[in-house]
């Protein structure tokens, strides 16, 4: 297969590594004055980069048909969730007016001080390049409102963050009112006035959750802006889910070969159909979902925008765009078909960044732990794999898969076993995905952090590493006391031999007829023992016989007391707070462990 980087050709700023949040931030007013950066404010570049939906390209039919004088809808509403393309669409509609060679007013909330900016008077500055009908801190009315903007046809008026403003205004008095309520008069004004107009078009956003809302008074603010509005507006919605990997693919690729990526993407589903990774029943949805995605694997789109667009301050698409185009500069040279989320490095600081976040700093110490480190345990995995399967980085590419599987903002979390098979698969390599399972079992005995109860990572060690961490606390004389208690039940129940556990000097083991089994810790003392008892030669010399531990055996020996200590110290410890699975997982490898101490 081809490297998704010969098919698909990143725009420049995504080559040349310029992932400046500005941009993907779209701002309005900053395009209006000319301010914003060249992907926004040069309209060429604006539409080469822009994919324009089918709410885009009806809300561009609407506005138009409206300024034409052909009647149509006079307000419309944009409302899609935070960050799901509402400025975007103002900011299309702005050149699309410029090349329609109509007038435009913009109106953004956040750019304006309001002690020092009203909403109706820089309407008429922006018209008539001065204040004088609608000056002064209260609402101007439809009739002086009328006057100014009659003279303007066609007029397209852009509004947005108008709440932010009006949360602004509410905190300045007027007379016995405060210009937030003021906003609201003046917007029921200008909502009444519009389609009386024949050519002007008043086009607002306005957020459409209480994600966005900041305190009590915002959201009551928000209910007055939804009312008023909601007496005259047309509600438009610019973006759909099912075009998200569209305007994506779009933003960050400048062109893609469309006959090579859909020979990739056949390649990949005869692969993952022969494989079992993917139904036949689902080829034909799943081929049309990675043709839309294309570099992308579609699992990556999804994860991205449902699971962690799903978090408040994760602005969707905005938030998929910066993350996608730090992925996309940190794989440029790999040689890889697509890219997958196991393909997502996350100790790239871009990467890790943006995802950490919205999850907690403390998941810095996570995936350093269990992922990005050097010595983390799914490096380990890395190495401990089959010579053939090493470069493949599986361990490392599984543990990633999960990582991203894990979080949103709501309760779904966790990937399937067919789930991490997807973004894990080698279509070249098959076989891969055969070992998958296998890979899953060693990181759950190596990572810290990898939740007993399913394939996510949780901010809380698991069973393994509050196990892992009882053991390097449990101490040598602690060891030695255990081992020497082991014995002794163990051989007492021998009733042939007089038995001397670690005697320290000869004269310990009496010079008798009766058998004695003599355990010693070091065998280099037998000779020792055999010639003397104490100052005398001993005579009867054949009735030792003695135990020493073999050298090679005393590691693993050592391993097993250790974990069967921490083991029955976690039993007894009454500050871990674990869970009815954990206390029985617990359980059962003290079971286990009391199962093999003859063997031991």
């Amino acid at each position: 297969m081809k490297p998704f980087f010969e098919i698909a050709i990143p725009h420049k700023d995504i080559l040349e590594g310029r992932l400046t949040q500005d941009i993907f931030a779209a701002d309005l007013f900053q395009v209006f004055k000319g301010n914003a950066p060249e992907e926004y404010k040069n309209p060429d570049i604006f539409f080469r980069k822009t994919y324009v939906t089918n709410g885009m390209q009806n809300l561009f039919d609407v506005v138009k048909k409206r300024l034409d004088g052909e009647g149509g809808d006079a307000f419309i509403e944009l409302i899609t969730p935070f960050g799901g393309g509402k400025t975007h669409s103002l900011i299309a509609l702005y050149h699309k007016a410029k090349e329609w060679n109509v007038n435009v007013v913009v109106i953004d909330g956040s750019a304006f001080d309001a002690k020092e900016t009203t909403l109706w008077g820089e309407i008429e500055r922006q018209l008539m390049g001065k204040i004088e009908l609608l000056s002064g801190m209260t609402a101007p009315g439809k009739e002086k409102l009328g006057k100014v903007l009659e003279k303007f046809q066609p007029l397209l008026i852009l509004m947005d963050e108008v709440l932010e403003y009006a949360i602004k205004a509410s905190g300045i008095k007027v007379g016995d009112s405060n210009l937030g309520a003021q906003v609201g008069a003046f917007l029921q004004e200008l909502t009444s006035l519009v389609p009386t107009l024949q050519r002007v078009i008043l086009v607002i956003t306005l957020p459409s959750s209480a994600i966005e809302h900041y305190d009590e008074n915002a959201e009551r603010l928000y209910q007055q802006l939804k009312k008023i509005c909601g007496r005259t507006e047309k509600v438009f919605a610019p973006v759909q889910d099912e075009e998200v990997a569209q305007i994506v693919v779009r933003r960050l690729f400048d062109h893609i070969d469309e006959k090579s990526a859909n020979q990739v993407i056949e390649e990949f589903l005869d692969y993952a159909v022969r494989r079992s990774i993917l139904p036949e029943n689902q080829k034909a949805l799943y081929r049309q979902k990675f043709k839309k995605s294309y570099p992308f694997q579609p699992e990556v789109i999804d994860v991205l925008y449902k699971r962690w667009g799903s978090f408040p301050r994760f602005q969707r698409t905005r938030g998929v765009l910066r993350l996608l185009a730090s992925v996309v500069h940190s794989l440029k040279d790999k040689k890889i078909p697509f890219i997958r989320l196991s393909d997502f490095d996350l100790s790239n600081p871009n990467i890790k960044g943006e995802l950490i976040e919205h999850i907690g700093q403390e998941y810095n110490s996570v995936l350093a732990s269990d992922i990005t480190s050097p010595d983390s345990g799914a490096k380990k995995v890395d190495e401990q794999l089959a010579y053939s399967y090493r470069a493949y980085q599986l361990g490392t590419r599984v543990a990633t898969t999960i990582f991203m599987y894990s979080f949103s903002g709501g309760s779904e979390r966790g990937a399937s076993l067919n789930e991490i098979k997807l973004s894990c698969a080698e279509p070249e390599a098959e076989g891969v995905e055969n070992i998958i399972a296998e890979v899953i079992e060693r990181l759950k005995n190596h990572l810290f952090y990898l939740s007993d109860h399913g394939y996510f990572f949780t901010n809380q060690p698991n069973l393994n590493r509050v196990h892992l961490t009882k053991m390097e606390n449990i101490e040598d004389s602690r060891m030695k006391e255990e081992e020497e208690n082991l014995l002794k039940v163990e051989l007492s129940q021998n009733s042939r031999f007089k038995t001397y556990i670690w005697p320290e000097r000869t004269i310990d083991i009496p010079d008798t007829t009766e058998l004695k089994l003599v355990v010693l810790k070091d065998k280099s003392r037998i000779k020792e023992f055999t010639e003397s008892c104490g100052a005398k030669p001993r005579v009867n010399r054949n009735t030792l016989i003695f135990l020493c531990p073999s050298e090679f055996e005393r590691p693993d020996f050592d391993n097993w007391v250790k974990r069967k200590l921490a083991w029955q110290e976690i039993r007894t410890d009454e500050t871990l707070n674990l869970t009815n699975e954990q206390r029985k997982k617990v359980e059962e490898e003290i079971k286990k462990a009391e199962s093999t101490v003859k063997e031991k």
